[in-house]
């Protein structure tokens, strides 16, 4: 319990028996509705700690009952009552008002979150309010049972959780689609020899956002075995779609001594245990979000915490797509990536649960990944799932120092910036593996929601840096 003496509604709502509540109580929250009869009003109110309302009774015996035709949707305020159970359907208790305070008044004829169904598009636009509502309130407590059930995962299996740098110099993907960060004047640029002078800006050389902690997170597997981050990476694409953020949140694990059987594993316990874990810690969310927004929701996150995945190659994976008789949008064709269209088939029609496919083409995959002894493959491995397709990707890294430095220079890659990670593979080099699997699309995933910019808070895509 708070130290302030206040009670959360969850608290109250989810007591066994009304003798183990210590009364009267202390409740705060916002106001969701007010109706008044017979000399008696009743106020439905939220802190965000539930889904549910909590219903307070105030009739004219309460020294505060004219303050009752002063509170409006979006009102805050503090209520002292009785807990007891509830007459009215619904809902199994309420308080019986002792006296009210309002904190912060509303005003109805600005308020924008009225008592109706708001579009998720307009809701966008009022980010700083739209945690009040029933669904994004749903969202943000599932996020959280979900960003703790990870670190809960890879704690209790020994793993260290590594703050990996938000700035660097490397491009752990690259692709180029990374924001600068410079203290330069663009409006007065310093130029050397007709260039940009790279010396005078503040780290003295280009540097960027994050796009993944990856090859950071490498060097502490390289001393610590098992390490994971969980933080903000950035991806400066001009993709303007429902799948797309310029900042989300990445969940990297990086494991030595392991290869690529041994993450797949991995990667499969982890989705197994974080669906579990929401589906455990959140029934009344994920109730209201299988009701609201997909029907078939927790059916589908308990197939997959309860399933066997399958595995196959990506050479299998095309056969069995060439053979399908399907009309793809896509042509399949080997040397080709697998589209969202081929993925959903091979786990919804083909296999019927989620499918972890293997050894890529080395062409379409990054220049770390374990190149095979075929030459033309990597140990590289994407996790399918039902619904959506890719929702991890992740290999068995290149740990032959010669083998790394020729893929860099296929990849186009000048090795001096990554001079530190060649070392790696210098000193002490290992086996080792690790995957990426980002947050907002996961969490995407297991509620059902069809925009990602409704998955965290504030929203970063083209031309959209509000709040």
């Amino acid at each position: 319990m708070p130290t302030s003496g206040r009670t959360r509604i969850k608290d109250l709502l989810d007591v066994e028996r009304l003798d183990n509540v210590s009364n009267p109580v202390a409740v705060n929250g916002w106001v969701k509705t007010v109706r008044s009869s017979g000399g008696v009003s009743f106020v439905q109110i939220n802190d965000g700690s539930s889904l549910a309302d909590l219903q307070i009774v105030v009739d004219a015996s309460c020294p505060d009952y004219a303050l009752v035709g002063n509170l409006t949707t979006g009102c805050s305020l503090t209520v002292f009552g009785v807990l007891q159970e509830s007459l009215g359907r619904g809902q199994k208790y309420e308080v019986v008002a002792s006296s009210l305070e309002m904190l912060g008044g509303a005003d109805p004829e600005e308020y924008p979150l009225q008592k109706k169904r708001h579009t998720l598009e307009f809701l966008r636009e009022l980010a700083h309010l739209r945690p009040r509502t029933n669904t994004f309130g749903a969202v943000a407590r599932v996020r959280n049972a979900m960003a703790f059930g990870i670190h809960q995962f890879f704690q209790q299996r020994g793993f260290l959780y590594i703050q990996t740098p938000i700035i660097t110099a490397s491009d752990a993907e690259g692709a180029g689609a990374m924001f600068r960060a410079t203290t330069l004047d663009l409006d007065n640029l310093p130029t050397q020899a007709g260039h940009v002078d790279n010396d005078a800006d503040f780290f003295g050389r280009p540097a960027f956002l994050t796009v993944s902690g990856q090859l950071e997170a490498e060097i502490f597997a390289q001393a610590m075995s098992d390490v994971y981050t969980f933080g903000p990476t950035f991806r400066a694409e001009n993709s303007n779609t429902s799948r797309h953020l310029a900042e989300f949140w990445m969940v990297e694990p990086e494991v030595a001594f392991c290869d690529l059987d041994g993450l797949a594993q991995l990667a499969e316990d982890f989705l197994r245990g974080i669906f579990a874990h929401v589906l455990e810690t959140c029934p009344e969310d994920m109730a209201f979000f299988n009701r609201f927004y997909d029907k078939e929701l927790i059916a589908t996150l308990e197939d997959i915490a309860n399933s066997d995945f399958e595995r196959m190659t990506y050479t299998e994976a095309v056969r069995l797509l060439e053979e399908s008789g399907e009309s793809f949008e896509f042509p399949v064709r080997w040397g080709a990536d697998l589209q969202s269209e081929h993925e959903r088939y091979l786990t919804e029609r083909k296999v019927g649960r989620p499918v972890i496919v293997t050894d890529y083409p080395s062409a379409i995959k990054a220049f770390y990944m374990r190149l095979n002894d075929d030459g033309e493959t990597v140990r590289a491995m994407d996790v399918l799932v039902p619904r959506i397709g890719e929702i991890i990707g992740g290999s068995q890294r290149e740990e032959r120092l010669d083998v790394l430095q020729r893929r860099m220079v296929e990849a186009g890659l000048d090795d001096a910036p990554y001079w530190w990670y060649l070392d790696l593979r210098r000193y002490g080099t290992t086996p080792h593996a690790g995957f990426g699997l980002g947050f907002e699309r996961t969490v995407q995933f297991a509620t059902g929601m069809q925009n990602i910019r409704d998955i965290i808070a504030f929203p970063r895509t083209p031309r959209s840096a509000e709040f």
